[in-house]
This record gives C-alpha cells, structure tokens and sequence, in this order.
C-alpha cells in the first residue's frame, strides 16, 4: 500500500512493515511476521522493484513480531539486517520483552491479534543469527538516508528511523495507533513495554523531529505531525493513569 510517495507498507494496521524507496534502492523498516515474506514481495512488484532492489532492514527493536521475515532476506539474499546493539541478544531469542498488558484490555481485539499472528506464521519465528548494530545517531548510507534515534522504554534497544527526505519516522512500538489489545484507536502508549516511564520520556525525540508522518508497527499511519501525535500519547497515558 502506498502511504505517499516513496513510502509503502506491508501488512496492516496489525502489523505493518514499511519500505523506504528511492532511486538507490529500497530499506525495509521492520520485517512483520515469517509470513509477510509473500506480501512484501506482492508490495516490491506494485512498486516496480525486486528483492534485488531492497538494500538493508533496519529493525526499530527485537520483539518477535517485527522480526518477522529478517533473517530469511539476510540468509537467502545477503541483505544486512540492523538492531540496536541492546536489543541484539532479544532478535537472538535470549532476552524477553515485557509481559505488561495495560488495562482495558477486550477479547475481540486481543483475538484477532493473536488470530491475524498465528496466520501469518508468528509461532515460526526465525531469530537472527547475524546482524549489524546500532548505537543510536547514525545516519545509514541507505534508500531514504534513514537517521537513527535511540527509543529506550519499549525495549532497552527501541529505535526510531527518521527520514528527512520522506518527511516521515518510522517509531515501531515507541507509540502506537491502534491499541492491539484494547482496540482503542488514536496516538497512545503500546503495551508489551518494558519501561512505560522511559518510553514516554523518550516521545520528546519524535516530537522534536517536526515531521509529518509517524508510522507505528501497529496502527493506522498517521500523517498530522509528530509534535501532535505525541502530545495525544502523552493525554492517553495520563487519562489511563488516573
């Protein structure tokens, strides 16, 4: 699905990966679940591109649903997959993500996102076994000059990959959309967080980045400007705090 020129998204409000394209090629921003491996290459022949064209994944954290297809790319193509140097054990399968679910949890939400993962193969995970790590800061010599902003808060290694040159960051489980267990819609904190204190001090880096477009791994995109999103995260975490 196009969201704008040079920006697609594989998957659904769920879980969304997202493709970075210019004419260097393409950077794949997370990579699902195992079985959005047929709807990525669906999504690269709609863009007139290949899995040839598609030069680094570059993951926004280790959790096991944004793992998804990484290692398949880098052991069948050779493509480099990136984590966070603290989240590189977690996209080995070592360290754990957070068990905190949040309130307001409902049945139907939480089935159909347990439902939709089994389907697309989320009990197959494939770990990584090689990957290259990130410190935070950098800026990759990749599709979409994606810049990397340390998230710490979801999980230790969380990243946000923001592009200039896309007017849009890429914040994984930094915030979210669409709440996958409550299915309340709107900015607001993502459950699964290892430390809900962190990540909402680390919301001040997506904000600060002025752009329009900030793309969660769950949720609907959300084109109204990253100082609005966060400041909706920020009036949801404190009307659940009450």
């Amino acid at each position: 699905m196009e969201l704008t020129p040079g920006i697609r998204r594989v998957g659904n409000e769920i879980v969304a990966s997202y493709l970075l394209i210019d004419d260097r090629g393409v950077t794949v921003v997370d990579a699902g679940l195992a079985g959005h491996h047929a709807d990525l290459l669906a999504e690269l022949a709609e863009a007139g591109r290949s899995i040839d064209d598609v030069r680094a994944v570059v993951l926004t954290h280790g959790d096991t649903d944004h793992l998804g297809f990484a290692e398949r790319l880098r052991r069948e193509h050779g493509i480099p997959v990136y984590v966070h140097a603290a989240d590189a054990e977690r996209g080995k399968g070592g360290a754990k993500p957070s068990t905190s679910l949040g309130r307001g949890i409902r049945p139907w939400p939480v089935v159909r996102f347990f439902a939709y993962a089994v389907g697309k193969g989320g009990a197959k995970t494939e770990y990584l076994t090689d990957a290259r790590t990130l410190e935070g800061g950098e800026r990759l010599d990749l599709p979409g000059s994606p810049e990397i902003i340390p998230m710490p808060g979801h999980s230790p290694g969380s990243i946000a990959v923001l592009s200039r040159d896309l007017d849009a960051v890429f914040v994984g489980d930094a915030l979210t959309t669409r709440h996958v267990l409550t299915g309340r819609r709107g900015p607001q904190p993502a459950p699964f967080t290892d430390d809900p204190d962190d990540a909402l001090e680390s919301l001040d880096r997506i904000a600060d980045t002025g752009v329009a477009w900030v793309l969660p791994g769950h949720g609907t995109p959300w084109n109204r400007g990253a100082a609005e999103a966060v400041r909706l995260v920020r009036e949801a975490a404190a009307a659940t705090a009450r």
